[in-house]
């Protein structure tokens, strides 16, 4: 394996498992138990749910088998990724692409973790907050965010094995003992009945363009494909690791924390608020949950968890966005670890600033606006998640799935995925290839075209 000089500050995982729980723990954030809910919610139940899975398995995991394989491939962060295998200065603009991404998602995305940390202590000291009145109060949110975005630093700066293995480790059973508790505690309530039906009964007729493209951007966002997070998660295997298994584990992890953020939401929701919208928007969980968990025996307790399991799931996915552009510093600029962690990381707490100000009405960075393509943007971190948070990350998924497809020979990267994995082969080996040839460019180009409005109305992507 191509690795750099620098071998001590880059690190390798010390097993498969550490890989599985570390790169499952990257995908898992806050777009499974935060995002994913409210977009059920506001697309139709249990028929964007269907098409969900349907996307993860056709499209997102094709691509999460070529984002791992370029990075074993190379042994390199994204840039380096695409450099050592080959790739020219257009190519390597993906990977340009990746570090940007993760650094400024993990500026504006720390803000919303931030949010998760408030709450713990409103909801376990049960006191009653409003959340426009909270999110409008820099003197909570700003040093919510720094002390969230310190512990994903001191995290980062015990390296691969020492620091994101061990965290990521103890962090996800954390996660599924919680989320199971919580699930388990929803379905269970009397008139839960309805919210299930309404959550996993799919009706077809609700199914349209919107929702399928709603559902293909949560898959894309949810499986972490598309950031360069598992280029580099992937360059740190050992080959004898199995990719495809390992990438098995993962899509599942990442796909049962969505569908059971799901059952501690809708059941909940419909059992002790009937009548409530359930397309809430994305204050479903910050304003409408508090609210169930408040009509719960020990209500706050629960309410507490949640935002603790909240916290530990954006926990594990900034975690991975830190690592992408320290990587690059530890490869391309030769920097140690602790350099390259604590610049990254005062960096992204500066950019967090303008994010966190930017939900206060009147202010300069709310009232700063942008025309993309006929998408309305409107204040600095609503720019940020479209522009890098979803655009930037399908353009990735475009550029890298043609770059192993076409501007490079395929069949070395199925070489790849076979290494460690002896049943990659046969209808499994072109299968893959053609989907990253033909079938996951073609449908990420719809998309792009669907988002800068060729097919209609552009706020529908």
């Amino acid at each position: 394996m191509a690795v750099s000089a620098n071998t001590e500050e880059r690190g390798q995982w010390g097993s498969s498992l550490g890989f599985i729980m570390a790169a499952a723990g990257s995908a898992v954030g806050l777009g499974n138990i935060w995002r994913f809910p409210y977009l059920v919610g506001e697309n139709g139940g249990g028929a964007f749910v269907f098409v969900y899975i349907i996307c993860v398995l056709l499209i997102a995991l094709p691509l999460l088998f070529n984002e791992i394989a370029l990075g074993r491939r190379s042994g390199k962060n994204p840039i380096g990724a695409i450099r050592e295998t080959g790739g020219n200065k257009f190519w390597q603009l993906a990977g340009v692409l990746c570090v940007l991404v993760c650094f400024f998602v993990f500026s504006y995305y720390s803000v919303i973790a931030g949010w998760t940390v408030g709450y713990i202590f409103t909801e376990i000291i049960n006191i009653p907050i409003d959340f426009e009145v909270f999110v409008e109060t820099p003197m909570y949110v700003i040093p919510l965010t720094f002390i969230f975005i310190m512990m994903t630093i001191l995290i980062v700066l015990g390296g691969v094995s020492g620091g994101i293995e061990k965290a990521s480790k103890f962090l996800m059973p954390v996660l599924f003992i919680i989320i199971i508790f919580i699930a388990g505690r929803s379905v269970t309530l009397e008139g839960a009945e309805a919210g299930i039906e309404y959550y996993l009964k799919p009706d077809f007729t609700k199914i349209n363009a919107a929702v399928i493209l709603q559902a293909l951007g949560q898959a894309f966002f949810s499986m972490s494909v598309g950031w360069g997070l598992m280029i580099t998660f992937g360059s740190y295997l050992p080959k004898k690791a199995n990719i495809i298994q390992s990438s098995g584990w993962i899509a599942g992890m990442d796909t049962s924390v969505a569908l059971l953020g799901g059952l501690m939401v809708f059941p909940a929701l419909f059992a002790l608020l009937p009548g409530k919208d359930p397309a809430a928007g994305p204050a479903l969980v910050f304003d409408v949950l508090p609210k169930v968990f408040d009509a719960m025996p020990g209500g706050n307790i629960i309410g507490g968890l949640f935002f603790i399991l909240l916290m530990v799931a954006a926990l594990t996915s900034t975690i991975s966005m830190l690592e992408v552009p320290v990587a690059y510093l530890i490869d391309d600029r030769k920097w140690s670890r602790k350099k390259s962690t604590w610049l990254v990381g005062i960096s992204a707490m500066a950019l967090s600033v303008p994010s966190a100000l930017s939900q206060i009405p009147g202010n300069f960075f709310h009232s700063f606006h942008l025309n993309f393509f006929g998408n309305k943007l409107e204040g600095f971190f609503g720019i940020m998640d479209f522009v890098f948070g979803t655009f930037a990350v399908i353009v990735i998924c475009l550029m890298l799935s043609l770059y192993t497809g076409w501007g490079q020979k395929i069949s070395d990267y199925a070489d790849e995925l076979a290494l460690g994995a002896p049943g990659f082969k046969g209808v499994f080996r072109s299968g893959w290839m053609f989907f990253i040839k033909w079938v996951c460019p073609i449908v990420i180009i719809l998309l792009i075209l669907n988002m800068v409005g060729i097919f209609g109305d552009p706020q529908a992507a």
